[in-house]
This record gives C-alpha cells, sequence and structure tokens, in this order.
C-alpha cells in the first residue's frame, strides 16, 4: 500500500466514524489529514523524478559502455596490426625507432624504409620524411683516422 492509499484510507476512516471539523478535534484531525496529503503528493513527485533520473543515468551508462568498447576494440586491433606487422616484416631486419613528430606514436622502420626515405606514420596517417644522419658516422670515422696519427 503505498503512502497515498494509505493517507486515503484514513481520510474514509474519518468520514466513516463522522468526525468532523467543526469540533476542535476534528479541526485537528483534518489538518493532519491535509498535511499527510501533502506530504504524501511530495513524495510521490520526488519518486516520479527519481525514475526519470534513473532512466537517463541508465542511458548515460549504455552510451559510456559503447564509446569505452569501441575505444578499446580500437586499441586492441591496433596492437594485433602491430604485433602482425613486427612478425612478418622485420623479424632478421635492423629496426631503427622513430618517432611521429605529428601524434608522438613510436614507430619502428627498417633499413630499406630509411632507404628510402620517407613512410607514412600507422597511426595518424602523417608522411614523415627519414634522413639518416651520415655526418656523424663521418665525423667518428674522422676521429678515429686522427687518434690513429697520433
Amino acid at each position: 500500500m503505498t503512502v497515498s492509499e494509505k493517507v486515503a484510507y484514513l481520510k474514509g476512516l474519518m468520514e466513516g466514524l463522522n468526525i468532523g471539523t467543526e469540533t476542535p478535534e476534528g479541526k485537528l484531525f483534518a489538518a493532519m489529514a491535509d498535511t499527510l496529503q501533502e506530504i504524501s503528493d511530495e513524495i510521490d513527485d520526488l519518486n516520479a523524478t527519481l525514475e526519470d533520473h534513473e532512466d537517463e543515468l541508465d542511458a548515460i551508462s549504455d552510451a559510456l559502455d559503447d564509446i569505452a568498447e569501441d575505444l578499446y576494440a580500437e586499441d586492441d586491433e591496433d596492437e594485433d596490426d602491430e604485433d602482425e606487422d613486427w612478425d612478418e616484416d622485420w623479424d632478421d631486419e635492423d629496426l631503427y625507432g622513430v618517432t611521429c613528430p605529428n601524434c608522438d606514436a613510436e614507430i619502428h622502420v627498417s633499413a630499406a624504409q630509411v632507404d628510402e626515405g620517407q613512410i607514412v606514420c600507422p597511426k595518424c596517417g602523417e608522411l614523415l620524411e627519414l634522413e639518416f644522419d651520415d655526418e656523424e658516422e663521418d665525423d667518428e670515422d674522422d676521429e678515429d683516422d686522427k687518434d690513429d696519427k697520433d
């Protein structure tokens, strides 16, 4: 039995017992019944609002679950792709680590790719120019030659 139903029952009892509003006690009972009715109406309003909020919260929760599922599915696919690429293409080659300046992704490139001079970032699609600095090797060779002469 809901609070509204209980208040209606009490009002029915008052009428059945012929408690009128002419006596001081009758006025008190009528005022109490009216107050209980107002409290009951407020509770009904709060329950309706609560149900609306629960429905909205469920919808938000479902949307977040969908977003998380999509987000983690993409991450899993990216990891799988990287693993497959690694296994198939680069097992026997020298690899160099390159960081994409656009998305900061760590990319492993082979010597053949370095020789080509450019690669497309697998994460963001940015075209990366690869430059191998021969000057560093030349500088090291020159220093070794100087040390050998001394």
